[in-house]
């Protein structure tokens, strides 16, 4: 017996189990019949229907069936019949299809094998942007076929990577640090009537220095 967390509560009788499942509001489902004694598991059978359901149509859309076209040559087949032979194997080959290629020979054909591989070769020239060749050119009886594929494409609907902005470099101060040693301006201050501020007073070892007139003898 399996909880409806997935934890296992052993062996229960059925009334037992089934009176769990309604306590849960839930249903009681029988996932192993064939196990001694049954497995059972209480869980929303409607929601479990509804996954799988859902997961059905998600793997048959993403499923992408590949048919086998055949498209028929002659060894001496018109440029206008080649023309048209030629886009009928390239619309199979943008459906995502392989294309057999055959080239039927008639009577006395079959004794020159080589005209039928060169209009393979004008095929293979025509097509190479879309397909890939997955089986070479082989001889059956009086007809030679290849096989090919279609080439991996890109996915154009794919979404660029996104562009990841730099924020701006902070800008850089102007103001000049003096080096250790430099000597500082010799220009004259800026006095009250230039800056508004009062001049500064006069060093006190100015002052305190006594003029020539006052030394003592």
């Amino acid at each position: 017996m399996i909880d409806a967390d997935g934890s296992s509560l052993g062996i229960l009788a059925t009334q037992d189990a089934m009176r769990r499942a309604d306590e849960q509001s839930l249903e009681l489902v029988e996932v192993n019949p064939k196990a001694s004694p049954p497995v059972c598991k209480i869980m929303d059978y409607g929601k479990f229907k509804y996954e799988n359901a859902k997961r059905e149509r998600d793997a048959k859309k993403n499923k992408k069936s590949q048919e086998l076209k055949e498209v028929k040559f002659r060894p001496k087949t018109h440029d206008h019949d080649f023309t048209f032979k030629v886009k009928h194997a390239r619309r199979f080959l943008e459906d995502n299809n392989k294309v057999r290629l055959l080239v039927q020979f008639r009577g006395r054909e079959v004794v020159h094998p080589e005209t039928g591989r060169d209009v393979l070769n004008r095929v293979i020239k025509e097509v190479m942007d879309l397909a890939t060749v997955i089986q070479v050119p082989s001889m059956e009886g009086n007809r030679m076929s290849m096989i090919l594929a279609p080439k991996a494409r890109r996915d154009v609907n794919a979404k660029p990577a996104p562009v990841i902005e730099r924020a701006p470099a902070p800008e850089r101060s102007t103001r000049r640090t003096r080096a250790a040693g430099e000597s500082k301006p010799t220009g004259p201050r800026p006095t009250s009537d230039d800056t508004g501020a009062p001049e500064p007073a006069a060093d006190q070892d100015e002052a305190a220095e006594p003029s020539a007139e006052t030394a003592p003898v």
